[in-house]
């Protein structure tokens, strides 16, 4: 038998020979989404969460829930919000995260999120940032 046939039949006979309990377990529990983390690295390059940081591209998120659309001062809007006539809640917000530019034609915002635990996760640490 060829040498590399031999290590082909000992790496199988190795891997075949394992006990079960030597392969990575699964967690037992499927973990949430963390809402904090995924808004940092999904959403923090453009967003801060206050007033008082430099503004980025995108407006601050801290009490965005009850918020006016397109009314924090010193924000440069882009043209859609103009018309916007409407207060952020989760419902809206996931609506914007799905697909901005159908909740406000005209929007200028690049990011969307097709997982609804992903938005579910952003929103509702969003939420509890007063």
């Amino acid at each position: 038998m060829p040498f590399t046939a031999r290590l082909v039949m000992a790496g199988l006979f190795i891997a075949v020979s394992l006990p079960a309990h030597a392969q990575m377990p699964m967690p037992s529990v499927a973990t949430a989404p963390n809402g904090e983390s995924l808004f940092r690295n999904q959403c923090g390059t453009c967003h801060t969460l206050s007033a008082q940081d430099p503004i980025r591209q995108g407006p601050p998120l801290g009490n965005v829930f009850g918020r006016k659309a397109g009314s924090v001062p010193g924000f440069k809007y882009s043209a859609g919000f103009a018309n916007a006539d409407f207060v952020w809640d989760a419902d809206r917000l996931d609506a914007w995260l799905t697909k901005p530019q159908a909740v406000i034609p005209g929007a200028v915002m690049a990011y969307s999120q097709a997982n609804a635990n992903t938005r579910k996760a952003i929103i509702g640490w969003l939420q509890g940032q007063h």
